[in-house]
């Protein structure tokens, strides 16, 4: 099963630190005749071979020129860029706001036929009611304290819902029964959301179920992930969005998928779950 959704991107992270770290060796430097050729503390080499900090574009260059090895610059820099993608805080992603980052979604879903999503916190965004989507961008962006244009990102996270009816993608969604009835948005959002539901799950897209709270546990109730054809798997935490692009952890998640959709109820038992807690609203 899945260990901490954070473990490949920290093992990529070590992977670079060692590769700067032979290079240096193989220079024959120590570490502070490279940060003196570099310019920096010691205490960045340190930490850059640790595998504590991530270096810029700039400081592998720097790294690359003091060891005499600038044409490795460019491979170093890409293999960076690619550790850096994988662990993604949200306060960074939202610096300016969550319009970017929901349309950065869109360009996921727009290349990917078949999208398997299993959620334990909130409905997933390509199914959200924009009364639900609004609250519950506003309670993260209150909660970050980034910049405030729920509005656009709302608009920007919706318009992803065109990808049910184009033809060409497919969304098999999990979504445990405490979704069903967390009160986002009140009574009111809460019940067009469930509605919405009911109302997209005949479609030939879409495969939806409910995980009860009756249901014995094959896998434990995990955080929110994604996985776009079988190639990427997405982990969204409380901080980050974690990207797992590894094969063997990719498998692991549409194991843990598998296990998820064998305590699931589909079809009328699912629409039986989504209103009963639409009528437990009132």
């Amino acid at each position: 099963m899945p260990s901490s959704p954070s473990s490949s991107a920290q093992a990529a992270r070590v992977a670079l630190a060692v590769r700067l770290t032979h290079l240096r060796k193989d220079a024959g430097l120590t570490g502070r005749e490279l940060s003196a050729r570099c310019g920096w503390h010691p205490a960045k080499t340190t930490r850059i071979q640790k595998g504590e900090a991530l270096p810029s574009d700039s400081d592998i260059r720097a790294w690359c020129v003091a060891c005499g090895a600038e044409e490795q610059a460019g491979d170093l820099i890409a293999a960076s860029r690619a550790v850096e993608s994988m662990y993604l805080e949200w306060r960074r992603l939202h610096r300016n706001g969550m319009r970017r980052a929901q349309e950065s979604w869109t360009t996921r879903h727009e290349q990917t036929a078949l999208c398997r999503s299993y959620v334990s916190n909130a409905v997933p965004g390509f199914l959200q009611t924009p009364a639900y989507a609004t609250a519950l961008m506003q309670s993260i962006t209150d909660f970050q304290g980034t910049p405030n244009d729920i509005a656009v990102a709302v608009a920007a996270r919706v318009a992803r819902s065109r990808f049910l009816y184009e033809g060409g993608h497919r969304f098999v969604v999990l979504i445990e029964e405490w979704v069903l009835r967390a009160r986002i948005g009140g009574a009111e959002a809460m019940r067009g959301q469930l509605r919405h539901l009911l109302t997209v799950m005949p479609l030939p897209s879409v495969s939806l179920g409910v995980i009860p709270f009756s249901a014995k546990r094959i896998i434990w109730p995990l955080e929110g992930f994604y996985v776009f054809d079988d190639r990427h798997a997405s982990v969204e935490t409380l901080t980050a969005e974690i990207n797992v692009t590894q094969p063997r952890e990719v498998a692991d998640y549409l194991k843990a998928f598998t296990g998820l959709s064998k305590m699931a109820v589909h079809g009328d038992h699912a629409r039986t779950l989504i209103n009963a807690a639409v009528d437990a609203l009132g």
